[in-house]
């Protein structure tokens, strides 16, 4: 069932000037329509003649019916876990190369805005993560995720040990530079390089891929997406480890430090085209063949 946007958000890429224009496109189109715009404030520092309304993720998120998101998968990446705690819905324009998450170009933007006010879009409903580090009982930091959580070596060429508990059952300890807690979004990212499954994005499932591990049985495991994840960085010397979530947010992790990783409540409802088509995407990011 469609819904009515009467409200629409901007947010474009952090600190790039170059997303103005289309951002200023995008305000005159949807003034045309008489609809209410609002520009995320961090944006608005990189447009000085925007003449438009700001205000904060918060309130993008409780005011909007729909934000676009002007940049790349990263810029995304950083909305959606800004926006976790609404519903709004996002889609992204790219102002690069076609992107996993962004897949609407500038020159087709207002034809595709026009679309999707009408009804006619393909809506998915997207797994975010939620990640916390908990040292000596308490609660030290926590972030969210649409690609992934990562806890790793840092600075130091030195295997670190780990413990991995999956809803309080004993899976494994083992030795790698880390290990990366994927959702189906995030399997096209760090966890494929590290050797992991493509996982369509729809599915309600997470996985654990190592890196690098030191011993070559260690393989990656799928695991229902409702399922608490728990790591304990045993063994690392001075190294210690560090977790980042999207590549975006880092935290250091210490020995003894406990890392918890469960789905969030919500999910990202993520808008595209109603041409859109999630293998044409792979064909083209991965550069597989396409049948004649």
């Amino acid at each position: 069932m469609s819904k009515t946007f009467n409200t629409i958000g901007l947010i474009g890429k952090y600190g790039d000037p170059g997303a103005a224009d289309t951002i200023k496109q995008i305000r005159d189109h949807l003034g045309w329509h008489q609809l209410r715009v609002l520009l995320d404030e961090g944006t608005a520092r990189n447009i000085p003649d925007h003449a438009m309304e700001t205000a904060d993720r918060d309130r993008l998120g409780a005011e909007c019916d729909l934000v676009v998101v002007v940049g790349g998968d990263g810029t995304l990446l950083s909305a959606a876990r800004s926006l976790s705690n609404h519903y709004v819905s996002v889609v992204g324009v790219n102002l690069g190369r076609l992107g996993f998450l962004v897949d609407v170009s500038p020159s087709e933007t207002t034809d595709i805005l026009d679309e999707i006010l009408a009804g006619q879009y393909i809506e998915e409903m997207r797994l975010l993560l939620h990640a916390e580090i908990e040292r000596d009982g308490e609660v030290i930091f926590s972030s969210e995720a649409l690609n992934d959580v990562v806890i790793h070596k840092w600075g130091v060429a030195r295997m670190l040990e780990f413990e991995t508990w999956v809803n309080g059952r004993f899976v494994h300890t083992h030795r790698s530079d880390g290990l990366i807690v994927s959702t189906p979004t995030g399997s096209t990212a760090y966890a494929l390089s590290g050797g992991g499954p493509i996982l369509h994005p729809l599915l309600e499932a997470v996985v654990l891929v190592p890196i690098c591990p030191h011993t070559l049985s260690n393989r990656p495991i799928v695991v229902e997406a409702s399922s608490e994840i728990q790591v304990t960085v045993s063994h690392g010397g001075e190294a210690a480890a560090q977790l980042t979530c999207d590549g975006q947010i880092h935290h250091r992790v210490e020995v003894a430090d406990v890392v918890r990783v469960r789905a969030h409540p919500n999910r990202l409802r993520l808008l595209h085209p109603a041409s859109y088509d999630y293998f044409h995407i792979l064909r083209n990011k991965l550069r597989w063949s396409e049948h004649p």
